[in-house]
């Protein structure tokens, strides 16, 4: 089966520092994969190479097929590769409602007529609603988004990355700065997410990780460390060494 996101040999260098080196991902469609390492790792950069945020010197980045190593942030998108971010990026004046049909008008092209009549926008506020109610927002469609709880503008966010209709969905640790007895909330909706959608959670928190995972990237120093199911990566050594501790309990 042909992998709906890979990346062969990436490369990335600041200077003499490399900081990706020759990272070799595949994801196929319905993925759910977990890309973990030590502060350092070089997850972040590996992220925005994939999303095109930076390009990289080497190698290539292939979205269902297609080689999209220079394309556009915004190219990648419309082919179906969305993300969120550690901290969220929101329009925390406008309404949830709002913030999503902006998403959604942004993928049908009905963006320039956003601000004329609502009568105007049926469709995209239809489908707006619609994502709201399966992520259980809907009762909050016409509150402001700074009134929500962090745990709740999380949700948002992946509500809008949803409006864009994702084959792949990148969630930079969608639990950051979220209480921790809040975090199921947000790994309950991850996980009832669209099973054709390949999802890679980059995250900190192991509990979530080991929970959400069908299998597992080890990154260390900008190249990979291992890779392998849940229960093969708790068992490896060289992942409690060099990244949970020789004392982990995993």
């Amino acid at each position: 089966m042909k992998p709906i996101l890979e990346t062969r040999n990436l490369v990335k260098r600041f200077g003499a520092l490399a900081v990706t080196r020759d990272v070799n991902l595949s994801l196929q469609k319905g993925a759910r994969h977990a890309l973990i390492g030590p502060n350092g790792a070089g997850k972040t950069t590996l992220v925005n190479l994939i999303t095109g945020v930076l390009r990289p010197n080497g190698g290539q980045v292939l979205l269902d097929g297609a080689d999209v190593t220079h394309r556009t942030q915004a190219e990648r998108v419309k082919r179906g590769l969305a993300r969120t971010f550690q901290i969220n990026q929101l329009f925390r004046e406008l309404t949830v409602l709002e913030n999503v049909v902006m998403s959604v008008a942004e993928r049908t092209g009905a963006a320039a007529t956003l601000w004329r009549r609502a009568s105007t926008n049926t469709a995209a506020i239809d489908e707006a609603m619609e994502i709201l109610t399966r992520l259980n927002l809907d009762d909050h469609a016409l509150t402001p988004v700074r009134k929500l709880p962090y745990g709740r503008q999380r949700l948002v966010e992946i509500a809008i990355t949803l409006g864009q209709r994702p084959v792949v969905l990148l969630l930079d640790e969608p639990a950051a700065g979220v209480p921790s007895a809040e975090s199921h909330i947000i790994l309950d909706v991850i996980g009832g997410l669209a099973d054709d959608i390949a999802i890679l959670i980059i995250e900190h928190d192991m509990d979530i990780v080991f929970r959400f995972a069908k299998s597992i990237t080890v990154l260390v120093s900008g190249g990979v460390l291992v890779e392998g199911t849940p229960d093969e990566i708790a068992r490896d050594p060289r992942v409690k060494a060099v990244y949970l501790g020789e004392q982990a309990d995993v």
